[in-house]
């Protein structure tokens, strides 16, 4: 039987899991080596990063958000000689205590954690505020989110928060799958 001649349903499932398995898939990476891959060798295996910074001694940092659902944001630091350092995971708990109210700005936050959906973008007109929420998974290993509230005018962290995703069946937290 062809996918055509599937029903609606039993399409959607279909497509969600092939598009799951290709999220997994897409990462890579595990066949780079720190001090022997270079950039080059990254963008092989890992793509087009969606962020990048030069820092001024020529090290750079490479922002890819990755995983089912897009829960992951690997972070690829690479030398000021062109090698790989390192790869980090940064939707997690020891990476969000970094963005601290009152002092972190936009700027900092997006070179922390990596883009955020634009989905996931909304601006308060009466607080002036700007809210950005990343989907991740939680201890419990279900997803949640961390949202970021900006003072819109000046870009500084308000404040922080996580949240549950609701989004699941009968509206509980959906799991992360792994």
């Amino acid at each position: 039987m062809s996918i055509s001649g599937l029903s609606g349903l039993r399409r959607l499932f279909l497509t969600c899991v092939v598009m799951s398995l290709s999220a997994c898939a897409g990462f890579g990476g595990s066949d780079l080596k720190p001090g022997m891959s270079d950039l080059s060798d990254v963008i092989a295996s890992m793509g087009v990063p969606a962020m990048r910074w030069k820092d001024p001694d020529g090290r750079e940092q490479l922002a890819y958000p990755r995983g089912p659902a897009a829960t992951q944001t690997f972070m690829v630091f690479m030398s000021p000689d062109g090698r790989l350092e390192r790869i980090e995971k940064v939707l997690d708990m020891e990476h969000f205590a970094r963005v601290q109210g009152g002092k972190s700005d936009m700027a900092s936050v997006l070179r922390l954690l990596g883009p955020v959906p634009p989905q996931n973008v909304t601006y308060f007109k009466a607080r002036d505020e700007l809210v950005w929420s990343w989907l991740f998974c939680d201890s419990w290993n279900q997803q949640a989110f961390f949202d970021v509230l900006f003072d819109a005018t000046t870009g500084i962290v308000r404040t922080t928060y996580q949240r549950p995703n609701y989004g699941g069946w009968r509206d509980s937290p959906p799991g992360c799958g792994h």
